[in-house]
């Protein structure tokens, strides 16, 4: 099981839904929420996290166990989501608005080389930790792990004694 280190206060719970597993679930065009995945035990959500995602057959077989593990868990059906077939995150020429947009807001300007250098995975985790709807606290430490030296931030003063 792979998790980047921005997930690490949720490794050993999985209570959230890792990039992995938001991937494969992009790629197969299901839409899992959070209380469904609340819902599996430790040992189903391990199995969904480590499922393979190499071709289109894992990812049918993927979609399929999902779907079942769903219902039978949940006792609804997964909410099924068209499947882009060109996702920003798989343009190697061009940094998807929002990642460069949310890198701005923080005073980081990304070059085109950096975007190219990633894996498909952190482009990925990038732009879904850019997008307005989803909490960014990630996107900066997700910066610093995939190699963009920005400083951490410094203490303000506020008067003696605060520093």
């Amino acid at each position: 099981m792979t998790l980047f280190q921005f997930e690490q206060d949720f490794a050993d719970s999985l209570r959230c839904i890792p990039m992995t597993l938001r991937l494969k679930l992009d790629l197969c065009g299901i839409k899992l929420k959070l209380h469904q995945w609340a819902k599996f035990s430790l040992e189903e959500r391990r199995k969904c996290v480590d499922w393979p995602s190499e071709s289109p057959q894992d990812l049918q077989e993927f979609r399929s166990y999902l779907r079942q593990l769903v219902r039978s868990i949940c006792h609804e059906e997964v909410q099924e989501i068209p499947i882009d077939p060109q996702p920003e995150w798989q343009n190697p020429h061009q940094i998807p608005m929002a990642v460069q947009q949310k890198a701005q807001d923080l005073g980081i300007q990304l070059t085109l080389d950096f975007w190219k250098n990633l894996q498909d995975i952190q482009k990925f985790a990038l732009l879904k930790l850019s997008r307005s709807h989803h909490e960014n606290k990630n996107f900066l430490p997700a910066l610093r792990e995939f190699g963009v030296n920005y400083p951490a931030p410094t203490a303000k003063r506020y008067g003696a004694g605060f520093q």
